[in-house]
């Protein structure tokens, strides 16, 4: 014989036989966990922890009580603090609103670890509310970025060093080069012009100040199609170039990391400015097109030779027209894996004059859609 007991609608669910409301919401903490992230449910107004994830004792050290009692007040651990201070705090929110902190805090053993404090308020089936959210561990993601940092500092120190040397014996040579003849004085010119630029990118992508703002503030993942556009707007107007603008009246966002679109698109208006006539004017274009946005840049010069169309998008690959110019052939290769990660295409237009590069927009509901299923577009042919 079986005796059936009242169960407690806030104990977890057995993972055997979860049943009805307590069995949805140890299914909703599984999936939850299932990814490492540590779930949370405090009662409000009382603030009273009713359930926390064994994974916290395991990343912290700590028992739930210590949570409990730095989220009171009452004798808070120190270590946990700066977190019972937030979750307290996130008991005003409006039901269904969401937030997203980073919050510091010290395990057991007196280390900093650094959490995602992901929260909302939910209203319960009798009318009550409770905070609910996710505590996400970001030493991984801390570690990568501190990676990152590290490598950009080894590459700009590695490059500029060289760079500045060159630099200064081009320098020397111009200024002793009175008794050379004009090729030899061109010469020295181009190496001057490619020293300058390369150092230029070195101070623009890769400088300490630049990575070390990366890695303090919050990064932004969309831009705004006519930013987009604008950002080669001002660079044709920077290089003395007339700018054509030929676009729709674009309220679209565009889902990506903003310094790669722009990027991409600064590859694309350095190419029109190397191959065209100086002081020929660039159209720049922009529509929408199905699901997204279509970016065209058109300049006066010959275009793309025909034999080269198929290949110009290949690493290391410099056209039959682009001898004596400088470059490394890789320029049109990046921009096309930057735009392959942001589920776009780049392709040249007819005429070889033109390029178009098409972003996924955001639709109404933020999401992304995603030009196709194709593979890498590496050494692809589709122009």
């Amino acid at each position: 014989m079986t005796r059936s007991t009242a169960a407690d609608p806030h104990a977890p669910a057995s993972p055997e036989r979860p049943a009805g409301i307590a069995g949805i919401d140890h299914h909703f903490r599984t999936i939850a966990e299932l990814a490492g992230d540590i779930a949370f449910s405090i009662e409000l107004p009382a603030h009273t922890l009713r359930y926390l994830s064994p994974a916290f004792s395991v990343l912290l050290g700590h028992e739930a009580g210590a949570l409990q009692a730095a989220i009171t007040g009452g004798g808070a651990h120190e270590a946990l603090g700066a977190l019972g201070l937030h979750l307290a705090a996130q008991g005003g929110l409006a039901p269904g609103e969401r937030r997203v902190q980073e919050v510091d805090v010290r395990n057991a053993d007196g280390h900093p670890v650094g959490l995602q404090v992901i929260t909302t308020v939910v209203r319960n089936a009798d009318a009550s509310r409770s905070l609910v959210g996710l505590l996400r561990d970001l030493s991984a993601q801390r570690a990568h970025l501190a990676d990152q940092l590290r490598f950009a500092s080894m590459l700009n120190h590695e490059f500029r060093t060289p760079l500045a040397t060159i630099d200064g014996a081009i320098q020397r040579l111009e200024a002793t080069a009175q008794g050379a003849d004009d090729t030899v004085r061109q010469r020295y010119r181009k190496i001057a012009v490619a020293a300058d630029r390369l150092i230029a990118m070195l101070d623009e992508y890769l400088s300490p100040d630049r990575m070390a703002a990366i890695g303090q503030v919050r990064q932004p993942n969309t831009i705004a199609a006519r930013d987009l556009l604008d950002v080669g707007v001002k660079q044709l107007r920077e290089a003395g170039r007339e700018a054509v603008v030929d676009a729709e009246q674009l309220r679209l966002g565009l889902r990506g990391e903003p310094e790669g679109l722009r990027l991409a698109l600064k590859v694309l208006v350095d190419n029109a400015l190397l191959y065209s006539p100086a002081g020929s004017k660039v159209t720049l274009g922009a529509r929408r097109s199905g699901n997204g946005v279509e970016f065209t840049v058109r300049d006066e010069g010959a275009g793309v030779p025909p034999e080269d169309a198929a290949c110009i998008f290949d690493k290391g690959y410099r056209g039959s027209n682009a001898t004596g110019l400088p470059g490394s052939g890789l320029g049109l290769y990046m921009a096309r894996s930057i735009v392959d990660v942001h589920g776009g295409m780049l392709r040249l237009g007819e005429g070889g004059k033109e390029f178009r590069l098409w972003l996924p927009a955001l639709d109404i509901n933020g999401q992304q859609q995603l030009a196709s299923s194709s593979p890498n577009s590496d050494n692809r042919t589709d122009h």
